[in-house]
């Protein structure tokens, strides 16, 4: 029996932003470990490293945007205006961020350089922390009235669990990060990442272990589906199981299946996410009958199929390049008058 269009385009939109939180997230993890280091030579190894691929990891997040505007309208505009004050300080992070990354070289004055360092680092943690803190909300739940729209305040969303989980995707990003890095650097400048990674490693485990419990003792719904499908439990055995190989593949100097597990703990983390929300797309704080779910927030049949056919062209397409860029970029960093 074919599943429900609805269904298909929750998966869709999650892949994409799961897509986009593997990509990015480790680009925004350089962006971070690049605020520790000082040898204008090694900073450069660091923007050369994401260099090549930063601009076509955020297509994934203009791709998700879309697909979330055209399958799930009330969503978006629920989310958008609700979060409307957060995602500006986004956009002005990922603005500067980008910017930082293009101009940082221009020029061979210290000041200059120094100048977009921080821009580059600091919109880096900025975008990190903020993406947590829209997660957070979205697992707290959002205070929408009958007609769903947002009811709170800026200060709202900045509760201590929607904090917490900012720090922890800030964590989780930093580690993504070093592992990348590992693969990219070599010498003295890969012996100093290493010697962070086990310290990135014990940072996220810790605040993904308080946000773990936390979720457990306040967010009960979060745990329905487990409860009554207890197959669905395999998804937990795949965290524990990716997060616990890292500090393992690291150990064994196997940086990119480290790598690959650091993904892999992502994608289960965003299927634990998704599994935990269905079927709300946004969890109404104030009273459950408020919620944006998979019926009355979804767009006509007709635009779902229309979309379904360009999805089904495009995603592979956009799999295809990104797939390409990192086969002709891969191996280790090499400066040269062209780079950054």
């Amino acid at each position: 029996m074919m599943p429900d269009l609805n269904v298909i385009w929750y998966i869709i939109v999650g892949i994409l932003f799961t897509g986009y939180a593997i990509l990015d997230g480790f680009d925004f993890g350089v962006g971070i470990l690049h605020l520790f280091i000082r040898q204008d030579h090694h900073r450069r190894i660091f923007l050369n490293a994401i260099g090549p691929v930063w601009d076509g990891n955020e297509v994934w997040l203009v791709t998700a945007g879309g697909a979330l505007f055209a399958a799930f309208p009330e969503v978006y505009a629920t989310v958008f205006s609700g979060l409307y004050m957060p995602f500006v300080f986004l956009l002005f992070a990922l603005i500067f961020r980008a910017v930082a990354i293009e101009f940082r070289s221009k020029q061979e004055l210290k000041w200059w350089r120094n100048l977009w360092d921080m821009s580059f680092g600091i919109s880096s943690l900025l975008a990190s922390f903020l993406i947590g803190v829209t997660l957070g909300n979205l697992v707290w739940g959002l205070p929408l009235d009958s007609h769903y729209e947002y009811i709170g305040g800026f200060f709202n969303l900045l509760h201590p669990y929607a904090l917490l989980t900012g720090i922890t995707t800030t964590a989780l990003f930093m580690m993504h990060g070093a592992i990348f890095l590992v693969m990219k650097t070599e010498g003295d400048l890969q012996k100093q990442v290493e010697g962070w990674i086990n310290n990135t490693i014990i940072f996220f485990i810790m605040c993904y272990t308080l946000v773990t419990l936390s979720t457990l003792i306040y967010i009960p719904h979060m745990l329905e589906h487990l409860r009554t499908h207890p197959a669905l439990f395999a998804f937990v055995i795949m965290n524990m199981l990716t997060i616990a190989n890292i500090p393992r593949e690291i150990h064994r100097r196997r940086a990119f299946r480290a790598f690959l597990s650091s993904s892999a703990a992502i994608i289960s983390m965003m299927a634990l996410f998704g599994l935990g929300m269905f079927p709300d797309l946004v969890y109404a704080s104030t009273d459950p009958a408020y919620s944006l779910t998979l019926t009355n927030a979804a767009s006509s049949r007709a635009t779902l199929q229309n979309m379904l056919i360009i999805a089904c062209i495009g995603m592979p397409l956009v799999v295809t390049y990104t797939f390409s860029i990192y086969w002709i970029f891969r191996g280790k960093v090499k400066l040269t008058n062209m780079s950054y």
